[in-house]
């Protein structure tokens, strides 16, 4: 799977570790920074992602920042997007089956890293059930 990945200084170290993990179970990880824990801006990292979801080239994406809060605004600001903000594995497993969420948004400042590949896991793992969760989704979109 291709999986797009971004965070920036406050999410650095923990983006680092779940690339790794995700390159070592054989995914290919598009990285859109930080590339160190120097401050950055958010947005800067969140929109690369959010692209590579909309023109095809990532099939899900991964985001870290403190919280997760201005990170996941960002990248829900593309059409398209659905990042959701997860700090317990079930979250994530539920972001993609009830919301058919593509974005994993991980508050890297208030999560420990075997929770968080824990909750990583759970996302990909996870599918969107669709029924009666698919009119819930088509009325996200404001366009």
């Amino acid at each position: 799977m291709n999986i797009a990945i971004g965070a920036d200084h406050a999410g650095f170290e923990l983006k680092e570790k779940i690339k790794h993990l995700l390159l070592e179970e054989g995914h290919t990880v598009l990285d859109h920074g930080a590339y160190s824990s120097d401050r950055v801006d958010y947005p800067d990292h969140a929109h690369p992602v959010a692209k590579d979801l909309e023109s095809g080239d990532a099939d899900l994406g991964i985001l870290l920042c403190g919280s997760g809060n201005g990170i996941a605004m960002t990248a829900n600001k593309h059409q398209g997007i659905r990042a959701a903000l997860c700090w317990l594995p079930e979250l994530g497993a539920l972001a993609r089956e009830h919301n058919d969420a593509n974005v994993l948004v991980i508050p890297a400042r208030f999560i420990e890293p075997a929770v968080a590949f824990a909750c990583v896991a759970a996302f990909l793992e996870a599918e969107f059930e669709g029924g009666r969760h698919e009119d819930r989704v088509a009325k996200i979109p404001c366009a």
